[in-house]
Order: structure tokens, then C-alpha cells, then sequence
């Protein structure tokens, strides 16, 4: 069985230089995960449907399981990792955490990157907006509800 060759690529995630070997199929996830060895990106459903695996390149939310990481090079990749500053939460992860927005905790890396690029473009966002701005996570534990809250109490927070 042949393996295809490795590509060097230099990804830039939360800003340092991680320089990788890869093949140009690997999607940005699997490299995130397993060559970077930032594991907060969730690999869900490997299909685009979950959120899970919710990134910002270039400040914008992308699904990272459909995106191939070779793709990224050159670009700023921010992951949950990237939110907090050094032991500092960033104000969305300690509104989910003090709010109740999380049970199982599998779908919160995603929706949090999901919700600070909506914030970052719509700093004070109407419930449905939020609930557009989230659509593309899906959650099974929580109703929604404390998520919504959380990133609308961020909101008036931050403005």
C-alpha cells in the first residue's frame, strides 16, 4: 500500500508557527489534533454537520473537518485554546462556564468559536441573531437556552 508524499506546510495557530509534514488529504482537524497537539478541536461527525470541529481562519468560523490543512498555510487559525489569555478566560468561556451553558462539554469548543466570530461582527446581537450565528453547532445536551444566554450576557460585556 503506497501513501501518498508529505507536503511541509507551516500552519500559524493562535499565533506560533507550527511547522508540519502531511499529506495534502489530511483535513485541518486530524493535523490540529494530532500534529499540533491542540486537542480542544472535537472531531464530531467528520461531515460538516456537527460544529465540533469549529475553527477561525482568519477570524472566520470554518468547519475544520472539511478543510484540507495544507489550505491553511498563510493563514491566522485561532483554535478554543487561543481564546483565553495565558490563565485568563476569555469573557464567553467564563459566561458559559458561570451561566451553565455547558453539560457534556463536547459541543462547547465549537459554539464558543462559532459565537466570538458572531461577536466579533455583530457586537451587539439580537437573540436571533445569536441563534443564526450558532446554527451551524448542534448540541444534544443542553436546549440551547444557557448558550444563549451566555453569549448574549457577553455581549453586553463586551459593547
Amino acid at each position: 500500500m503506497s501513501t501518498s508524499p508529505l507536503n511541509a506546510v507551516e500552519l500559524t495557530v493562535n499565533g506560533v508557527n507550527y511547522p508540519v509534514a502531511i499529506e495534502t488529504s489530511r483535513n485541518l482537524s486530524g493535523v490540529l489534533r494530532s500534529e499540533v497537539g491542540l486537542t480542544g478541536t472535537k472531531e464530531g461527525c467528520d461531515d460538516c454537520e456537527c460544529g465540533a470541529c469549529m475553527v477561525l481562519l482568519d477570524g472566520q468560523p470554518i468547519n475544520s473537518c472539511s478543510y484540507l490543512a495544507v489550505q491553511a498555510q498563510g493563514r491566522e487559525i485561532t483554535t478554543i485554546e487561543g481564546l483565553a489569555d495565558g490563565d485568563d478566560l476569555h469573557p464567553l468561556q467564563r459566561n458559559i462556564l458561570s451561566l451553565g451553558g455547558v453539560q457534556c462539554g463536547f459541543c462547547t469548543p465549537g459554539m464558543l468559536m462559532s459565537a466570538t466570530a458572531l461577536l466579533e461582527r455583530n457586537p451587539s446581537p439580537t437573540e436571533e441573531e445569536i441563534k443564526i450565528g450558532l446554527s451551524g453547532n448542534l448540541c444534544r445536551c443542553t436546549g440551547y437556552a444557557k448558550i444563549l444566554d451566555s453569549v448574549a450576557a457577553t455581549a453586553v460585556e463586551i459593547s
